[in-house]
């Protein structure tokens, strides 16, 4: 396999030639929190999939629909069973997302959210940043805790 960012492997090159001649028919949307979801839910007029096609007790939430011919798939990781709060971080995104690429088969994929909302660096709710490059990150997120 090529390292990150070298184009001349011609395998790539191909698959990226017949991805870009197939139609985008499934889409995929992949957000991280309830909060995120729910206005993109309302929006595109999405129903909750009752019927999951994920494995029995996971806590993954699939909404479904059409709009403008579109199949629309918007998945999140769900809410923690005993704490209440949203399922966040890379491993719930990584798994909700290989289970609806391996149950959809979707055409196009979209990550959408806050990402950290980066407000000290200038972003506002409803910028779109589109990726130039990837990297690895893992972080904390605190959880405030009420005691009983």
């Amino acid at each position: 396999m090529a390292p990150h960012g070298d184009k001349s492997d011609a395998a790539e090159e191909t698959m990226v030639a017949e991805a870009e001649k197939r139609p985008i028919s499934t889409i995929l949307i992949v957000m991280a929190m309830q909060s995120e979801a729910l206005p993109v839910v309302n929006k595109l007029n999405l129903s909750e999939d009752l019927e999951s096609v994920f494995p029995k007790g996971v806590p993954w939430v699939r909404y479904r629909g059409f709009y403008k011919d579109l199949n629309i798939n918007l998945v999140w990781p769900g809410k923690d069973s005993s704490l209440g709060v949203d399922c966040v971080g890379t491993v719930p995104a990584s798994l909700v997302t290989y289970a609806s690429i391996q149950a959809l088969q979707p055409d196009l994929i979209i990550n959408a959210g806050t990402a950290g909302g980066l407000k000290a660096k200038g972003a506002c709710i409803g910028d779109a940043y589109v990726a130039s490059d990837v990297a690895f990150c893992d972080r904390r997120i605190p959880i405030p805790v009420s005691a009983p």
